[in-house]
């Protein structure tokens, strides 16, 4: 086994969701987005604990995401966030993977492979959209694209769906332009109604939206991230507090890995491809068992910290595809094989988070954790 793995913690995956569900109504359906691997913690064991703690539904943003899901006994409803292919509407139909459809050809092309399935009732969610610009119908189709949807006679509307653009941005114009969103949407809606047709359930609000966008909760909130720990953007704990909100997470992952060598340098001397680093005097590098084919990006290099021991120590020269180097420095307690850590729980020994690495990277918590490869083993714990 390698020493570089990924420590899930289930028990604040579901602490995560429970401190969500006290934000919200109690008749408020929860759909967790469960996409890229669960932002890399492991799509399968984390539905399965979602499923268990009875979350409503989950969402993927491919086939083959709902695929592994259903395969593995996950029988809850999943939302296909995404597009898929012609030719993987078959396998969607097949795995009872609910799609966004936004377009007659679209409809018409899930509706021909129902009835081919000879299946009856089959549920899509009619996306609109808002301001996002990605996909989703217009506000003055909704009303027609439902009316098409009932008349395959093998479809049913479940249910109607958009997305926000800026609703984990705090500033006044963001705010003003998430509420147009949503104003949006709910003509949308009503065009719909004025169809005479029942839109189902109402969905737009993603790991930020249900708390900063009023009104914005309807019947069924999406999050993401603060599943696994972190908040999202301006959304965070400060603006929480501000607010009188409470809302503890506790991140989920913990990403370790191990000394495999200690080795002691003297002044001048280099490490690592294009000697981008020299030691200023004697020293000791510690080499560790992971790099950017595990998660670490290059570009953490100039600033990237590992805990060890209680201390942080710096990465040095630039991060190889498997290993990476620290300074240690000629005092320190570090001993060969001793576990460091790059993010994750204090319990665990770290000294830092996802969100920590992602600030100083300018990037978001999602991309770091996301980022956590195949070939990192994770290790579920409760």
């Amino acid at each position: 086994m390698r020493a570089t793995k990924a420590i899930i913690h289930l028990n604040n995956l579901e602490h995560n969701i429970l401190e969500l569900r006290k934000n919200i109504n109690k008749d408020t359906k929860i759909c967790v987005a469960v996409k890229a691997d669960s932002y890399g913690h492991g799509a399968v064991e984390c539905s399965k604990r979602l499923e268990k703690i009875g979350v409503d539904f989950l969402a993927v943003a491919a086939v083959e995401e709902g695929m592994e899901l259903r395969e593995n006994n996950i029988t809850i409803p999943i939302l296909m966030l995404s597009l898929c292919t012609p030719e993987e509407i078959p396998l969607a139909v097949k795995y009872k993977i609910t799609p966004f459809v936004f377009d007659k050809e679209y409809i018409q092309l899930f509706a021909d492979e129902v009835k081919r399935q000879n299946i009856k009732n089959y549920p899509v969610h009619l996306a609109v959209d808002s301001g996002m610009g990605r996909i989703g119908c217009y506000k003055e189709e909704a009303g027609e694209l439902a009316k098409y949807i009932s008349c395959t006679e093998v479809l049913d509307l479940e249910g109607v769906c958009t997305h926000f653009a800026v609703s984990d941005c705090c500033d006044c114009e963001s705010n003003k332009f998430s509420k147009r969103q949503l104003d949006y949407f709910l003509e949308a809606v009503e065009n719909i109604r004025k169809e005479g047709i029942e839109p189902g359930i109402l969905h737009a609000s993603s790991s930020a939206a249900f708390i900063n966008v009023k009104g914005s909760e309807l019947n069924m909130i999406r999050p993401g991230i603060v599943a696994y720990g972190y908040y999202a953007g301006d959304v965070n704990k400060k603006f929480l507090e501000e607010n009188n909100i409470k809302l503890e997470l506790k991140p989920v992952m913990t990403f370790e890995t191990q000394v495999s060598i200690i080795r002691n340098f003297e002044k001048e001397q280099s490490v690592g491809y294009g000697r981008t680093w020299k030691a200023n005097g004697k020293t000791k590098i510690a080499v560790l068992t992971a790099g950017y084919a595990d998660g670490l990006l290059r570009k953490f290099a100039p600033f990237l910290e590992v805990a060890i021991n209680g201390k942080n120590y710096p990465v040095r020269g630039r991060i190889c595809m498997d290993q990476c180097m620290v300074e240690i420095g000629n005092d320190s307690d570090v001993k060969r094989w001793d576990k460091a850590v790059i993010f994750g729980l204090k319990e665990d020994g770290a000294l830092q988070t996802a969100q920590d690495i992602a600030d100083k990277a300018g990037t978001i918590s999602y991309e770091v954790t996301s980022l956590i490869t195949k070939r990192v083993e994770r290790e579920y714990i409760e």
